[in-house]
């Protein structure tokens, strides 16, 4: 693969953003702040190309000199250095130069819900949503929760939460589908192993700019906050649904006292969810041409399985096994199932542009 055109393109493009910078004529507050985020998005592949080519030059370089018997020895050890060298600068420039993902940047909103399983499926729902919220906590991320329904005794329903810092939705969008949970239950008497499952969802935080909503087209139901078990939280109608007309995506928020703050906390969710929706409309067609699917984010496929008995966590997707479930669901390894997701999605992006 030729990539002399695009780094050829990649510096020409850098050196006119920092010319436009350098003599800021006619430029307004909000245009040197989008060239400025340019350049400094351009500077590490710049670096990178010219670390690539320099290295590239010094091969040759070498090579010649291994026909100067004085020089051949360190030459020729300067010129094996270098070919092992160049395959990994040249994969660091392609993974810089492969298409971004306009929501990579973009914080994330995260949707936990109990799936197969009853009981034993919002118990494991809840300890996916503390997971996350630990993980956040280890990249000092903020972790905000929107909505718990809770079961009363430990699990939950669904839970949704803001998570939000540098890249998180980049780190955690391949986390979205079913994961399952296979492990004896502390109510079952017989020791036997049941199977159970809760979805994730991972959506990039819409801003009003992404998704407009039109308040003709919402609906908004007010009505009284509900405990486990059907037990009254409150004695005003501070719950909120709200129902987007054209597509029929409802949400509702009861977390807080206030029907303000529980409006505005559903109008954010319903933005995420409508900006997936055309996200995914838009990435289906792509995403069906792809292999293994590894960022496809569909919610109706098993992505992982952890079976505590055997003390393993088992990504489908890439056939990644950890025995070690504890430090997975304590946050501490996810890094690791986290990195070979990237690492995979972007070695089939690769493969794509050969």
């Amino acid at each position: 693969m030729n990539l002399e055109p695009q780094f050829d393109k990649v510096l020409y493009r850098h050196d006119e953003v920092r010319a436009q910078l350098s003599s800021g004529e006619g430029m307004d507050s909000q245009t040197i702040q989008r060239l400025s985020k340019e350049l400094s998005e351009l500077d590490p592949v710049v670096t990178a190309i010219v670390a690539f080519r320099k290295a590239r030059e010094d091969m040759v370089q070498a090579a010649e000199m291994m026909n100067d018997p004085d020089m051949k020895d360190l030459a020729e050890e300067e010129f094996y250095a270098l070919k092992e060298r160049l395959p990994a600068l040249e994969r660091e420039v392609q993974i810089m130069l492969l298409p971004k993902d306009e929501a990579d940047e973009k914080n994330a909103i995260i949707e936990v819900r109990a799936g197969t399983g009853g009981e034993e499926a919002a118990l494991f729902a809840a300890e996916l949503f503390r997971m996350y919220e630990r993980y956040a906590s280890l990249h000092g991320w903020r972790f905000e929760v929107m909505d718990v329904n809770d079961t009363g005794i430990g699990g939950v329903k669904e839970a949704s939460a803001t998570i939000t810092g540098r890249n998180v939705f980049a780190r955690l969008k391949f986390e979205s589908g079913v994961h399952r949970v296979q492990r004896v239950p502390a109510t079952e008497s017989q020791g036997r192993i049941h199977t159970s499952a809760a979805t994730v969802a991972i959506m990039p935080e819409a801003e009003e700019v992404d998704i407009q909503l039109n308040d003709s087209e919402l609906r908004f139901d007010v009505y009284r906050s509900q405990g486990s078990g059907g037990q009254s939280v409150n004695t005003t109608d501070s719950a909120v649904r709200v129902t987007h007309l054209p597509t029929g995506l409802a949400v509702a928020c009861q977390q807080e006292k206030s029907q303000h703050k529980n409006k505005a906390t559903a109008l954010k969710l319903l933005r995420a969810r409508l900006y997936e929706r055309e996200r995914s409309a838009k990435d289906a067609e792509r995403a069906a041409a792809r292999k293994s699917q590894v960022g496809s984010g569909d919610r109706s496929e098993r992505i992982r399985t952890y079976n505590f008995p055997q003390g393993r966590v088992t990504d489908h997707r890439i056939n990644m096994t950890l025995y070690k479930i504890d430090a997975v669901m304590s946050g501490d390894a996810l890094d690791e199932m986290v990195e070979a997701l990237v690492a995979a999605d972007q070695a089939e992006r690769l493969a794509e542009m050969e």
